[in-house]
């Protein structure tokens, strides 16, 4: 077996085409292999995709960067052919090594795909000896292609959160499959527009908006407008996780309003931690406090009773339960305390309905994490193009083709 057919089958290279020349510059680490088709093989019409074969008009010499040859970079040059079709006319044929349009082959773009979701571009770059705007390039193509032809007809319940992109209350909405724990769309900003182009997202995958029968998010203005006017028939559940962000920060509020008592410096994560994450040491601690005449200890015994809410077995007593808790919120003559009372009054329907669905914001929460380490992988990039791409990378569970798929 000589080289040229020991890198044909590396290749794996079929019929008609074979390897005509291969050419090795240790000097430029650079290994080269020119590629021809038999004299007189026909070729599909990209068009048809099927059907007959069709002859060759002319050819175009074109290069494509490969998968490094140990430490030299290789690259395969071909005549690709144009072929007359007698329905489509003259079109340059499809090669089985690349995609059409791109300048690396299948394999190449194939481990970028992968090294994309573990590292940088500027690390990728660096390693595949590449420049970044191709290999973001790349990426983008391919997170567009697959998400335009993902299959979101299970789609039932949908998580929706933001993340701060940059400093300056720059943001990105992202929509989450919580069945699927994958984010399915993404979005710039946080308006209630970001809705519309969800609901648009949805008609381009061939979804019904009145399938979603569920939203858990948090209880941005923005965000319930937009669910109203775009998905009418979801129920709401405002995510309990954000319902104690809001009464932790009440607790916080008190307690800082009591400063100048000497006993509770210093005990602030106290206050906030839940009962079992606290070591034993903070437990003890915590104890000693709790008995003392202050308003933060009796803002901290209504965050408790606020977290017992959840554990109610069904959707009348939880609606007793609250309006008790209510009452006792609003008559505790804290403010921050009574301020969180009345939003939740003002949100009643959407805080009750987590009875009977039982959906958190605790997968979208999940999936956050993976999409801040996106972030940083974007940083330094002003595209929110580019920023998509790496979040659908790394938290959109995309069906990508395989190599001989493509």
């Amino acid at each position: 077996m000589d080289e040229k057919q020991l890198f044909a089958m590396a290749l794996g290279l079929t019929e008609p085409w074979y390897i005509d020349r291969v050419v090795f510059d240790a000097e430029k680490k650079r290994l080269e292999l020119f590629l021809k088709f038999k004299k007189g093989a026909r070729f599909l019409c990209p068009e048809c995709a099927e059907g007959e074969l069709c002859p060759v008009h002319d050819t175009k010499e074109r290069t494509w960067r490969h998968l490094d040859f140990f430490q030299h970079q290789a690259y395969l040059t071909a005549d690709v052919p144009r072929v007359t079709c007698s329905r489509h006319g003259v079109h340059r044929a499809n090669v089985p090594w690349a995609r059409a349009g791109s300048g690396f082959t299948l394999l190449f773009e194939a481990l970028a795909l992968c090294m994309a979701k573990e590292m940088t571009v500027a690390g990728m770059a660096q390693m595949m000896n590449c420049g970044q705007a191709a290999l973001w390039r790349i990426l983008s193509r391919y997170v567009a292609d697959t998400v335009a032809k993902e299959d979101y007809s299970a789609v039932k319940a949908v998580g929706i959160d933001e993340c701060s992109k940059r400093r300056g209350h720059q943001y990105v909405t992202t929509f989450c499959d919580l069945d699927a724990a994958r984010v399915m769309y993404v979005a710039e900003g946080r308006e209630s527009s970001v809705f519309n182009s969800f609901g648009s997202f949805l008609t381009e995958h061939n979804v019904d908006p009145s399938q979603i029968s569920d939203l858990c998010m948090d209880m941005w203005e923005a965000y319930m407008k937009g669910a109203q006017d775009t998905l009418p028939d979801a129920a709401i559940t405002f995510d309990r996780y954000h319902v104690m962000v809001l009464m932790n920060r009440a607790v916080d509020l008190v307690r800082r309003s009591e400063a100048s008592n000497k006993w509770l410096r210093g005990s602030r994560y106290l206050w906030l931690r839940n009962p079992e994450s606290l070591t034993d040491k903070q437990r003890e601690s915590l104890e000693r406090l709790k008995p003392l005449d202050s308003k933060t200890a009796r803002a901290y015994h209504i965050k408790l009773a606020l977290r017992r809410f959840w554990q109610q077995p069904n959707q009348e007593e939880a609606n007793q339960y609250l309006k008790r808790w209510y009452f006792w919120a609003t008559h505790s003559r804290l403010g921050p305390v009574i301020e969180v009372a009345k939003t939740i009054k003002r949100h009643w329907h959407g805080v009750l309905r987590f009875i009977t669905s039982r959906i958190t914001s605790g997968i979208v929460e999940g999936l956050n994490s993976k999409i801040k380490t996106a972030m940083k992988r974007a940083y330094g990039f002003k595209s929110f193009e580019y920023l998509r791409t790496i979040i659908y990378l790394v938290a959109g569970k995309l069906n990508f083709p395989s190599p001989t798929q493509c």
